[in-house]
């Protein structure tokens, strides 16, 4: 069943108003009119199977025939920070993290970032990324949109404190051996806890910015014994948190 997101203010009724992209894509790529079923999302968890009841032009309505409260959600709200890596890798995490289940997505410059987003440019490509974690949101029958904001090294050192628990992939802690700590974070975790995973770029972190994060509230963690690429370790984390907290029960 195909699923669309529309805003929450969308379902005031039983009627529901259809945007003119979700009239395209049923009226034109999927040649469906009247009498097609479908899922809309608020983007808040709810879920509403609807008939589409007219469709005409850049119009269209639908019907809601009943809604409940979806269950493909991870039992903890997951953000990723995630330092901005060299070309395009960032849409790829941008687009796997949705499908695992990551809520919020914050992008930062690390002291070894190569790459830089100048402040003309950042809000533009926020955007792109906003809507290709969209599209994966609807593909992997996500309830929720994940956001995406982009930050700087200060401000997601002062976002520390609103976490539950902060985890940094560090590759210093997998060359030391150290293989427990994020086992062991993920073991506490309760539901509808908050959790903060910070990965870095190619470089990997100084050491100043790890003693910063650490001073914070953050803990380092080995993500196994084997040293992982930037655009590797954060579905990693995001596969064991789904591996720890909804299949190994």
């Amino acid at each position: 069943m195909q699923r669309y997101f529309l805003k929450r203010e969308s379902f005031a009724g039983e009627t529901v108003r259809l945007p003119p992209d979700v009239v395209h894509h049923i009226g034109t790529v999927l040649r469906q009119g009247p009498g097609y079923e479908m899922a809309l999302l608020d983007g808040t968890g709810n879920e509403y199977a609807c008939v589409v009841t007219s469709l005409e032009g850049k119009s269209g309505e639908a019907k809601v025939l009943s809604t409940r409260q979806a269950t493909t959600e991870l039992p903890i709200e997951v953000t990723l920070a995630y330092a901005l890596p060299k070309g395009d890798k960032v849409e790829l995490v941008a687009q796997k993290a949705t499908e695992l289940g990551v809520h919020h997505l914050l992008l930062f410059e690390s002291t070894r970032s190569v790459a830089k987003w100048d402040g003309k440019k950042a809000p533009k490509k926020v955007e792109r990324i906003q809507k290709i974690m969209q599209e994966a949101a609807e593909q992997s029958y996500r309830a929720v949109v994940p956001t995406c904001a982009y930050i700087s090294s200060k401000e997601l050192n002062q976002k520390i404190d609103g976490y539950d628990v902060v985890i940094i992939a560090y590759e210093e802690s997998a060359k030391e051996g150290e293989q427990s700590a994020f086992a062991q974070l993920l073991n506490q975790l309760k539901p509808k806890q908050r959790l903060l995973v910070i990965t870095g770029p190619e470089g990997g972190f100084d050491v100043t910015e790890i003693k910063q994060l650490i001073d914070a509230g953050a803990t380092a963690c080995a993500f196994g014994p084997r040293i992982l690429r930037s655009e590797t370790a954060p579905l990693y984390a995001l596969s064991a948190i789904s591996f720890a907290l909804e299949l190994n029960k």
